[in-house]
Protein backbone atom coordinates (compact mmCIF):
# COMPACT_ATOMS: atom_id res chain seq x y z
CA UNK A 1 0.00 0.00 0.00
CA UNK A 2 1.34 3.33 -1.28
CA UNK A 3 1.43 6.23 1.44
CA UNK A 4 1.55 9.62 1.32
CA UNK A 5 0.16 13.09 2.56
CA UNK A 6 -2.31 15.60 1.59
CA UNK A 7 -1.66 19.17 2.64
CA UNK A 8 -4.45 21.47 1.96
CA UNK A 9 -2.51 25.13 2.04
CA UNK A 10 -6.16 27.08 2.06
CA UNK A 11 -6.76 25.96 5.86
CA UNK A 12 -3.49 25.74 7.09
CA UNK A 13 -2.83 29.08 9.56
CA UNK A 14 0.91 28.93 9.82
CA UNK A 15 1.44 28.02 13.17
CA UNK A 16 3.98 25.63 12.76
CA UNK A 17 3.14 22.77 14.94
CA UNK A 18 4.25 20.21 12.41
CA UNK A 19 7.39 21.67 12.25
CA UNK A 20 7.92 21.26 16.08
CA UNK A 21 6.79 18.21 15.90
CA UNK A 22 9.05 16.91 13.04
CA UNK A 23 11.81 17.92 15.08
CA UNK A 24 10.84 16.61 18.00
CA UNK A 25 9.98 12.90 17.00
CA UNK A 26 13.00 12.56 14.57
CA UNK A 27 15.45 13.95 17.44
CA UNK A 28 16.47 16.69 14.61
CA UNK A 29 18.71 19.46 15.73
CA UNK A 30 17.68 23.20 16.17
CA UNK A 31 18.94 25.06 13.23
CA UNK A 32 19.59 28.55 15.36
CA UNK A 33 17.74 31.54 15.58
CA UNK A 34 17.98 34.33 12.78
CA UNK A 35 15.59 37.12 11.67
CA UNK A 36 15.66 36.77 8.04
CA UNK A 37 13.17 39.71 7.38
CA UNK A 38 11.57 37.32 5.27
CA UNK A 39 7.70 37.33 6.77
CA UNK A 40 7.50 35.79 9.91
CA UNK A 41 9.23 32.99 8.61
CA UNK A 42 12.62 32.56 10.21
CA UNK A 43 13.03 28.94 9.21
CA UNK A 44 13.82 29.70 5.71
CA UNK A 45 13.11 26.53 4.03
CA UNK A 46 13.45 22.79 4.16
CA UNK A 47 17.03 21.29 4.83
CA UNK A 48 18.95 18.11 6.28
CA UNK A 49 17.53 19.29 9.68
CA UNK A 50 14.69 20.39 8.79
CA UNK A 51 12.26 18.30 7.17
CA UNK A 52 9.14 19.60 7.21
CA UNK A 53 8.83 23.50 6.81
CA UNK A 54 5.83 26.26 6.79
CA UNK A 55 6.19 29.19 4.48
CA UNK A 56 5.05 32.08 4.89
CA UNK A 57 3.89 33.90 1.62
CA UNK A 58 2.39 37.31 1.38
CA UNK A 59 0.57 37.56 -2.15
CA UNK A 60 0.40 40.99 -3.86
CA UNK A 61 -2.88 42.34 -4.41
CA UNK A 62 -4.61 40.79 -7.08
CA UNK A 63 -6.11 44.17 -8.44
CA UNK A 64 -4.14 47.56 -9.09
CA UNK A 65 -5.72 50.14 -6.35
CA UNK A 66 -5.56 53.79 -6.65
CA UNK A 67 -6.09 56.85 -5.23
CA UNK A 68 -7.05 57.20 -1.42
CA UNK A 69 -9.00 54.12 -0.57
CA UNK A 70 -10.24 53.19 2.86
CA UNK A 71 -9.27 49.39 3.18
CA UNK A 72 -11.45 48.67 5.53
CA UNK A 73 -14.44 50.02 4.17
CA UNK A 74 -13.51 48.94 0.85
CA UNK A 75 -13.17 44.86 2.36
CA UNK A 76 -16.36 45.76 3.83
CA UNK A 77 -17.49 46.37 -0.12
CA UNK A 78 -16.23 43.58 -1.42
CA UNK A 79 -17.57 41.14 1.49
CA UNK A 80 -20.60 42.31 0.70
CA UNK A 81 -20.59 42.14 -3.47
CA UNK A 82 -18.30 39.14 -3.82
CA UNK A 83 -19.76 35.52 -3.16
CA UNK A 84 -17.52 32.72 -1.11
CA UNK A 85 -15.09 35.00 0.46
CA UNK A 86 -13.48 35.99 -2.78
CA UNK A 87 -12.36 39.72 -1.37
CA UNK A 88 -9.36 37.88 -0.44
CA UNK A 89 -8.28 38.30 -3.70
CA UNK A 90 -9.23 41.95 -4.27
CA UNK A 91 -7.20 43.11 -1.29
CA UNK A 92 -4.10 40.93 -1.52
CA UNK A 93 -3.83 37.50 1.04
CA UNK A 94 -1.30 35.62 2.93
CA UNK A 95 -1.12 32.10 2.51
CA UNK A 96 0.97 29.52 4.22
CA UNK A 97 2.29 25.85 2.95
CA UNK A 98 3.76 23.31 5.32
CA UNK A 99 6.31 22.11 2.60
CA UNK A 100 7.98 18.53 2.84
CA UNK A 101 9.45 15.97 0.56
CA UNK A 102 7.48 15.28 -2.68
CA UNK A 103 8.01 10.83 -2.71
CA UNK A 104 7.72 11.61 -5.86
CA UNK A 105 6.76 8.22 -7.93
CA UNK A 106 9.57 8.67 -10.50
CA UNK A 107 12.08 9.87 -8.05
CA UNK A 108 15.19 11.52 -9.43
CA UNK A 109 16.86 11.25 -6.33
CA UNK A 110 16.40 7.77 -6.38
CA UNK A 111 17.55 7.39 -9.84
CA UNK A 112 20.89 9.33 -9.08
CA UNK A 113 22.31 7.81 -6.10
CA UNK A 114 25.28 5.50 -7.21
CA UNK A 115 25.36 3.28 -3.37
CA UNK A 116 21.51 2.37 -3.64
CA UNK A 117 20.81 4.13 -0.63
CA UNK A 118 17.80 5.60 -1.94
CA UNK A 119 15.14 3.07 -2.22
CA UNK A 120 11.47 2.66 -2.05
CA UNK A 121 10.55 1.01 1.24
CA UNK A 122 7.13 -1.42 2.17
CA UNK A 123 5.05 2.36 1.94
CA UNK A 124 6.32 3.28 -1.48
CA UNK A 125 7.95 6.03 0.22
CA UNK A 126 11.33 7.28 -0.89
CA UNK A 127 14.07 6.67 2.15
CA UNK A 128 17.31 7.63 2.48
CA UNK A 129 19.35 4.81 4.33
CA UNK A 130 21.39 7.14 6.67
CA UNK A 131 24.21 3.76 6.73
CA UNK A 132 24.32 3.23 3.22
CA UNK A 133 24.60 7.09 2.24
CA UNK A 134 28.35 8.27 1.66
CA UNK A 135 27.04 11.98 1.29
CA UNK A 136 28.20 12.44 -2.39
CA UNK A 137 24.96 15.04 -3.11
CA UNK A 138 24.24 13.96 -6.21
CA UNK A 139 20.30 13.43 -4.66
CA UNK A 140 20.61 17.00 -4.17
CA UNK A 141 21.26 17.87 -7.27
CA UNK A 142 18.77 15.58 -9.32
CA UNK A 143 15.99 17.12 -6.64
CA UNK A 144 13.94 19.41 -8.91
CA UNK A 145 12.04 20.64 -5.46
CA UNK A 146 15.23 21.63 -4.14
CA UNK A 147 13.78 19.14 -0.94
CA UNK A 148 17.72 17.40 0.14
CA UNK A 149 20.47 18.81 1.08
CA UNK A 150 23.25 17.16 3.75
CA UNK A 151 24.26 18.22 7.24
CA UNK A 152 27.16 20.16 7.60
CA UNK A 153 28.39 17.44 10.49
CA UNK A 154 28.85 14.56 8.36
CA UNK A 155 27.92 15.68 5.01
CA UNK A 156 25.08 12.61 4.78
CA UNK A 157 21.76 13.68 3.14
CA UNK A 158 19.07 13.87 4.68
CA UNK A 159 15.02 14.56 4.25
CA UNK A 160 11.56 13.29 5.19
CA UNK A 161 11.27 9.62 6.18
CA UNK A 162 7.39 9.92 6.33
CA UNK A 163 8.20 8.54 9.45
CA UNK A 164 8.40 5.66 8.52
CA UNK A 165 8.90 3.98 12.54
CA UNK A 166 5.63 4.91 13.04
CA UNK A 167 3.94 3.90 9.95
CA UNK A 168 5.51 0.48 11.32
CA UNK A 169 3.92 0.62 14.28
CA UNK A 170 0.03 1.70 12.80
CA UNK A 171 0.63 5.32 13.54
CA UNK A 172 0.03 8.31 11.55
CA UNK A 173 3.37 11.01 11.07
CA UNK A 174 4.15 13.33 13.31
CA UNK A 175 3.46 16.45 11.51
CA UNK A 176 -0.15 15.04 11.04
CA UNK A 177 -0.84 13.89 14.00
CA UNK A 178 -0.18 17.61 15.53
CA UNK A 179 -1.42 19.46 13.30
CA UNK A 180 -4.46 21.13 14.56
CA UNK A 181 -6.41 22.23 11.55
CA UNK A 182 -6.11 18.74 9.40
CA UNK A 183 -3.95 20.73 6.67
CA UNK A 184 -1.93 17.92 7.27
CA UNK A 185 -3.65 14.55 5.96
CA UNK A 186 -1.97 11.02 6.01
CA UNK A 187 -3.29 8.14 4.53
CA UNK A 188 -3.57 5.64 1.17
CA UNK A 189 -2.66 7.55 -2.01
CA UNK A 190 -5.69 6.65 -3.73
CA UNK A 191 -8.13 7.95 -0.69
CA UNK A 192 -5.89 11.16 -0.48
CA UNK A 193 -6.08 11.69 -4.30
CA UNK A 194 -10.23 11.44 -3.67
CA UNK A 195 -9.96 13.20 -0.97
CA UNK A 196 -8.48 16.19 -2.95
CA UNK A 197 -9.98 16.25 -5.79
CA UNK A 198 -13.29 16.58 -3.70
CA UNK A 199 -11.85 19.57 -1.53
CA UNK A 200 -11.08 21.30 -5.18
CA UNK A 201 -14.80 20.60 -6.20
CA UNK A 202 -15.60 22.27 -2.86
CA UNK A 203 -13.12 25.41 -3.20
CA UNK A 204 -14.78 25.73 -6.91
CA UNK A 205 -18.28 25.81 -5.28
CA UNK A 206 -17.89 28.33 -3.19
CA UNK A 207 -15.81 31.13 -5.92
CA UNK A 208 -12.70 29.77 -5.34
CA UNK A 209 -12.20 28.55 -9.21
CA UNK A 210 -8.12 29.14 -8.83
CA UNK A 211 -8.17 25.83 -6.55
CA UNK A 212 -6.29 22.96 -7.82
CA UNK A 213 -4.03 20.06 -6.86
CA UNK A 214 -0.47 19.74 -6.78
CA UNK A 215 1.52 16.58 -7.35
CA UNK A 216 -0.52 14.68 -10.39
CA UNK A 217 0.96 13.90 -13.09
CA UNK A 218 -0.16 16.71 -15.13
CA UNK A 219 0.34 19.37 -12.98
CA UNK A 220 4.02 19.22 -10.84
CA UNK A 221 4.54 15.53 -12.10
CA UNK A 222 5.63 16.36 -15.76
CA UNK A 223 9.04 15.18 -16.88
CA UNK A 224 8.62 11.61 -16.32
CA UNK A 225 8.57 11.84 -12.62
CA UNK A 226 4.82 10.81 -13.08
CA UNK A 227 3.18 12.58 -10.02
CA UNK A 228 4.13 12.68 -5.74
CA UNK A 229 2.85 10.87 -3.39
CA UNK A 230 2.79 14.30 -1.38
CA UNK A 231 -0.10 16.31 -3.09
CA UNK A 232 -0.87 19.75 -2.02
CA UNK A 233 -4.23 21.95 -2.57
CA UNK A 234 -3.04 25.47 -3.98
CA UNK A 235 -4.91 28.65 -4.59
CA UNK A 236 -2.21 30.30 -6.95
CA UNK A 237 0.40 29.53 -9.29
CA UNK A 238 2.99 26.74 -8.31
CA UNK A 239 5.57 29.54 -8.77
CA UNK A 240 4.04 31.30 -5.76
CA UNK A 241 4.72 28.40 -3.36
CA UNK A 242 8.26 27.70 -4.82
CA UNK A 243 7.25 25.03 -6.20
CA UNK A 244 8.34 24.06 -10.09
CA UNK A 245 5.41 24.05 -12.53
CA UNK A 246 7.37 21.37 -14.29
CA UNK A 247 9.81 19.37 -12.55
CA UNK A 248 11.98 17.07 -14.57
CA UNK A 249 14.09 13.91 -14.48
CA UNK A 250 18.00 14.24 -14.61
CA UNK A 251 18.07 12.37 -17.79
CA UNK A 252 15.53 14.72 -19.33
CA UNK A 253 18.10 17.88 -18.78
CA UNK A 254 20.89 15.59 -20.47
CA UNK A 255 18.89 14.92 -23.61
CA UNK A 256 18.27 18.74 -23.71
CA UNK A 257 22.15 19.23 -23.88
CA UNK A 258 22.95 16.05 -25.99
CA UNK A 259 20.41 17.46 -28.52
CA UNK A 260 22.19 20.79 -28.32
CA UNK A 261 25.52 19.58 -28.56
CA UNK A 262 24.56 17.31 -31.35
CA UNK A 263 23.33 20.57 -33.22
CA UNK A 264 26.41 22.46 -32.39
CA UNK A 265 28.82 19.94 -33.95
CA UNK A 266 26.81 19.66 -36.57
CA UNK A 267 26.67 23.15 -37.36
CA UNK A 268 30.68 23.18 -37.12
CA UNK A 269 31.21 20.33 -39.35
CA UNK A 270 28.91 22.09 -42.20
CA UNK A 271 30.99 25.21 -41.74
CA UNK A 272 34.63 23.62 -41.62
CA UNK A 273 33.07 21.24 -44.61
CA UNK A 274 32.19 24.99 -46.59
CA UNK A 275 35.63 26.27 -45.30
CA UNK A 276 37.44 23.67 -47.14
CA UNK A 277 35.26 23.21 -49.72
CA UNK A 278 36.25 26.37 -51.09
Amino acid sequence: MATGFLTDTTVCIGCKACEVACKQWNQLPADGYELTGDSYDNTKQLSGTTWRHVAFIENPKKRRLTGDVDLVALAEDVTEQLPGGAELDALGRWAFMSDVCKHCVEAPCQQDCPTGAIIRNEFDNVYIQPDVCNGCGYCVTACPYGVITRVPHDGRAFKCTLCYDRQKDGLEPACAKACPTDSIQFGEVGELERRAEERVAELHAKGYTQAFVYGTPEVGGTGGIGGTHSKFILMDEPETYNLPRHPLLPQAKLNQASAASIAAAALLGAVVAFAFGR
